[in-house]
């Protein structure tokens, strides 16, 4: 019998693998051992890496994706070692982490099971290297954020003991599965991993079921090591969520279904985590749906009393009042998440207005079939006026204030796009995007068809995910856009990928075979250089000068009069140069609050005047090359309308306040 047998369990994470098997050679010079790596059907080249450069790996090679237990049970099977190690490939071991856990075995012969010091990448402490079973109390702290509120409290916080000092060995209910060190005996007298458990919570389980057994758990922090976590779940399309929910279901139906109590509490609790989970990416949508609703019935209130105070209205008649406040506010919040005012991404302004536009002639004909409250349009006229004007001032705030959205690339002018394909025809695509004077696409990466390539650059564009898991990345990458390269999918691929992800909030396209067109199901877009003197841009109509240049004589005599004192002083002071020192040439008309950047060169088209900002001057950390600029002077002159002018405005502010 050899000393220490070493399991992994590899998906799709080759370089991890292959830096955690080069850490493991070295920390088993002095021990007899074997390395058993179980590979889940990568089809990232993990295989190939090991057959290449690590020959004295016993591999096993599984033509389907197994899950953590099944595979691991069998390199169980026929581990030969006194003592059994299960490691995540996504790890690095220390020079003397098994030698120390083999001596801690010697001499605790009652451990039966024993986990490590943890740390992420960043040197933290990883919580989940020690925890305490799932009992009723102990979820209920957890799912409801006591732990987190009391982390000191041996009441608590006993989920993650974060009470406890990690520089201490002690005995625990159970260890993390990313590194768990067991006697071949123990498995031998339980038997291996509950291979109905796929991912998650096979831990818990096998912890409990050792100590069923008379053996003892310990935390031991001596050693420790290092776990880039759920590096294999990102590259797979496989829901975290949805299967750490349920393993924990699972688990209690197994160890707890005795008490009916017990279950229900805590099916109860994992339940409710479940929906806060499905809630907090929905907070958002939530709160602005809400605010909305109550921002409307306020709305109507104040037009009711000033109707009252011109025209002597005595007022809604009693029998009104629920009617009147819920069914038009309703009925609004109704439209405006239909027309996606309500984006989980954004809020968006320009959609919100639409939406009020819709709702009001929605309204104002009802009136015509109830003719009970067909009161005063003289009321409905005066709320939306007002309407307009509140429900976009609170989102400008909150954007200002919260600085949303997080992602300082995310905007209206500024699609997060990914193109699916890695052929010749994705290249050219990257090509014709950079160059087209239509859109800003922000290219944010490439999908392949496989996860052999990730990490290779096209045209310095990165390959990021595969098929399998686009539906991951739109939702981690808050991606708009999803462009198919022409040539690289079948149709019926291509049509199966937009099936599955037709509920999120993205757009897909197909670049046609020639390049010179990127259909989708709203409007067919043309990448081809246009013939741009012949073309007349938004900012040359004179609708669009007229409403730009009140507007900057409106906001300019705002800023003159409450922020430019500031800004002079502190120019003064620092000779810290600001572009607001130039609005007084805004207000003589000079300048514009937002245009191209100042002291930039005029092309042969009007492209506006030059501004205090704009989105140059917002993406001036991104080094754009000459032709970039003049793409995006262009986009702008071609597509100014004031509501881009404020949400350039509001960048700006965030910008500003991140410096």
């Amino acid at each position: 019998m050899i000393d220490l047998s070493i399991i992994i369990v590899n998906y799709n994470v080759k370089a991890f693998l292959q830096n955690c098997l080069l850490s493991i050679f070295k920390a088993v010079e002095k021990i007899s051992s074997e390395i058993i790596v179980i590979d889940n059907a990568s089809d990232d080249g993990s295989v190939e890496i090991i057959k290449k450069n690590f020959p004295q790996v016993k591999l096993i090679e599984s033509k389907t994706n197994l899950g953590f237990s099944k595979a691991n049970n069998i390199g169980l099977k026929i581990a030969r070692g006194k003592y059994i190690c299960l490691i995540n490939p996504d790890t690095i071991v220390e020079e003397d982490t098994f030698l120390e856990m083999i001596r801690f075995m010697e001499s605790h012969p009652d451990v039966g099971l024993a986990g490590c010091k943890i740390l992420n990448p960043d040197g933290t402490f990883q919580l989940a290297c020690r925890r305490s079973f799932p009992t009723p109390w102990v979820a209920f702290t957890k799912v409801f954020g006591l732990s987190k509120l009391f982390p000191g409290s041996k009441i608590f916080a006993r989920y993650n003991l974060t009470y406890l000092d990690e520089n201490q060995s002690y005995e625990v209910d159970a260890v993390s599965g990313s590194f768990m060190f067991l006697r071949k005996d123990v498995y031998e007298k339980i038997g291996g991993l509950d291979e109905t458990f796929f991912m998650y919570g096979e831990d818990l389980d096998y912890c409990y079921r050792v100590k069923q057994a008379g053996y003892k758990v310990f935390y031991f922090h001596s050693t420790k090591i290092i776990h880039f976590k759920g590096e294999s779940t990102k590259r797979s399309n496989i829901d975290e969520l949805k299967h750490f929910y349920d393993a924990m279901r699972l688990f209690v139906r197994k160890h707890f279904s005795s008490s009916w109590l017990v279950e229900m509490l805590l099916r109860l609790a994992i339940n409710g985590r479940s929906a806060l989970a499905f809630i907090g990416k929905r907070s958002l949508i939530i709160v602005a749906i809400i605010l909305d609703f109550i921002l409307f019935d306020f709305s109507i209130l104040i037009a009711e009393q000033l109707y009252m105070k011109i025209s002597g209205f005595g007022g809604f008649p009693d029998y009104a009042y629920p009617t009147v406040f819920i069914i038009p506010g309703g009925s609004f919040v109704l439209l405006a998440y239909l027309l996606g005012s309500y984006e989980i991404k954004n809020l968006p302004i320009s959609k919100l207005y639409i939406s009020l536009m819709v709702s009001f002639l929605f309204t104002s004909s009802l009136t015509y079939f109830f003719k009970d409250y067909a009161f005063s349009r003289a009321i409905l006229l005066i709320t939306y006026v007002l309407l307009f004007f509140v429900l976009p001032g609170w989102r400008v705030v909150a954007k200002i204030i919260f600085k949303y959205p997080k992602d300082s690339r995310q905007s209206l002018f500024e699609s997060k796009t990914l193109i699916v394909g890695t052929n010749e025809s994705a290249a050219e695509l990257i090509n014709r995007l950079r160059r087209s004077y239509n859109f800003y696409y922000d290219v944010v990466g490439l999908i392949d068809k496989d996860h052999k390539r990730i990490g290779e650059k096209i045209s310095d564009v990165e390959i990021i995910g595969s098929i399998d898991t686009l539906s991951k990345i739109i939702r981690e990458k808050n991606i708009t856009e999803v462009i198919f390269a022409s040539d690289f999918l079948p149709y019926n691929e291509i049509l199966s990928i937009v099936a599955t992800n037709q509920v999120q909030n993205v757009h897909f396209h197909l670049a046609d075979k020639n390049y010179d067109f990127i259909i989708s199901k709203k409007d067919v877009l043309e990448l081809n250089e246009l013939p741009l003197i012949q073309i007349e841009y938004n900012i040359s109509m004179p609708v669009h000068r007229f409403i730009k240049r009140i507007f900057d004589l409106l906001v300019g005599f705002t800023l003159l009069c409450t922020i430019y004192p500031f800004v002079l002083l502190r120019f003064l002071v620092s000779k810290k140069q600001n572009n607001l020192l130039y609005l007084f040439k805004v207000i003589k008309g000079k300048y514009s609050l937002v245009g191209r950047p100042i002291g930039s060169r005029e092309s042969g088209i009007y492209l506006g005047k030059e501004g205090l900002t704009g989105i140059v001057q917002i993406n001036k950390n991104k080094n754009l090359t000459e032709e970039e600029v003049e793409r995006l002077n262009i986009y702008y002159a071609k597509n100014q309308n004031i509501w881009l002018d404020i949400e350039i405005l509001i960048k700006t502010i965030q910008n500003f306040l991140r410096e």
